[in-house]
């Protein structure tokens, strides 16, 4: 995540109130008719919002509330709020891979037909299937997100690699790693996280999380895919890593930014993570943290592979922008996600919090591909990246996977496959509790 460090604006207790007319005080909604509550997961979010608001001409206003800057927290938080009916939601930021959870609930508005032609045109593979739910589009998506690898020029050399004349895979990364002394950070703590990591690995070995078509069954009757040969290598994979030299300090705790931090160190050589990083090297070169000239060692290239001769599935995140059904503006909240995930705003979003567009036209900016040099290579991992299950149970599949597969230096791929799909659909079954 990248730290927000932008002063606010206008405070009434918790929320913050983004006008575009003067508001006649605090806590109210404008006469109940004009005012917006908009649930947004990052700072970023208020600019775009604030700009929106003084566009509209005084059609609507937003009451900005803040989630959580976790993905479980964000999820609790709505889920709470959605199941209790509040009246007082307009629009919510949701994670893409509970968006179906929410929609099967009823708690997310469609968009029909003719909103989800106008919101999906343009938008690349990756964030467009995390929109959508049984045929039926439930997020606007506001930017999408996927990994890549990264990794330092003066290592490549004596690790025997060179990621940018072509594919690498995991096995490559990791024996390379280990004969230059280097590390290679990925993301072994048990949270979503480690969730995205297997999800990708799984991937990229020709399988998934859930057999296809039986995401949707009830949920005693869904079956998981892990028991497989794609089961076995993504276990396999993450085992050799966490035991191998090429694993950094603390890393079966290791989230995204203690994988940055391993990156940075001295014997760092290569690592997976999200394109916010490259923002994020200019701020600790900014604090002093890092030498002036440390980017010009960096090289990024496609996600890593598993087999060498098989493309690899890279991660899919983002952010979607959706609608509660218990929301008494939902055609003005339409209105203003227009605004709220146009180019424009994807692209402010982009330069502003360094998370990718979902737009595969704003990677064509002159801006944006000065400040993302790696423009391309982004929006081609965007638009073939691999959704997590999207399945109404996803919060009982990851939680499964989560503790299946942590931490990685226990796994096996004798024993691992079976007893993570067994606990996962005893968990769906609800014949074993996590």
């Amino acid at each position: 995540m990248v730290l927000d460090k932008k002063p606010r604006r206008w405070v009434c207790g918790s929320a913050l109130v983004l006008v575009a007319s003067v508001l006649s005080g605090c806590g109210g909604d404008d006469g109940g008719s004009t005012t917006l509550t908009y649930y947004i997961a990052d700072a970023a979010q208020e600019d775009v919002a604030t700009r929106c608001a003084a566009e509209s001409g005084g059609a609507y206003a937003f009451n900005i509330q803040r989630l959580p800057n976790t993905a479980a927290g964000g999820r609790e938080q709505l889920l709470r709020r959605l199941a209790a009916q509040d009246r007082s939601m307009d629009i919510v930021s949701v994670d893409p891979p509970f968006m179906a959870e929410f929609a099967n609930a009823g708690f997310l508005r469609p968009f029909t037909d003719q909103e989800r032609q106008e919101l999906s045109t343009g938008v690349l593979d990756g964030p467009l299937l995390q929109s959508t739910f049984r045929d039926v589009l439930w997020s606007a998506p506001l930017y999408g997100n996927t990994q890549l690898l990264w990794y330092r020029k003066s290592v490549l050399q004596k690790a025997g690699l060179d990621p940018s004349a072509g594919p690498v895979t995991w096995d490559q990364l990791i024996q390379g790693a280990t004969t230059a002394g280097v590390t290679v950070a990925a993301q072994g703590r048990r949270n979503e996280s480690l969730m995205v990591w297997v999800n990708a690995l799984v991937s990229s070995a020709g399988g998934s999380i859930l057999q296809p078509g039986s995401e949707n069954q009830p949920a005693a009757q869904v079956k998981g895919g892990l028991n497989t040969e794609a089961g076995a290598a993504a276990a396999r994979i993450m085992h050799d890593l966490a035991v191998s030299p090429a694993a950094p300090a603390g890393f079966s705790t290791a989230g995204e930014e203690d994988s940055r931090a391993a990156f940075q160190a001295g014997d760092g050589g290569f690592m997976v993570n999200w394109p916010y990083v490259w923002a994020a090297f200019d701020s600790a070169i900014a604090e002093g943290s890092l030498p002036a000239d440390f980017k010009d060692d960096v090289g990024w290239a496609a996600y890593p592979r598993v087999d060498a001769g098989t493309e690899s599935a890279a991660p899919s995140g983002g952010l979607g922008l959706s609608i509660s059904a218990f929301s008494d503006r939902q055609q003005l909240a339409v209105e203003a996600i227009r605004c709220l995930a146009d180019a424009q705003s994807q692209k402010d979003f982009m330069k502003t919090a360094g998370n990718p567009a979902a737009l595969a036209s704003v990677f064509d900016d002159p801006e944006i591909r000065e400040m993302f040099p790696m423009a391309d290579e982004i929006r081609t991992g965007l638009d073939a990246a691999t959704p997590r299950p999207v399945s109404p149970y996803y919060g009982d599949v990851t939680g499964a996977v989560q503790t299946a597969f942590h931490p990685p230096d226990s796994l096996s791929p004798q024993t691992t496959p079976q007893e993570a799909n067994d606990l996962l659909e005893d968990v769906l079954s609800n014949s074993r509790l996590i």
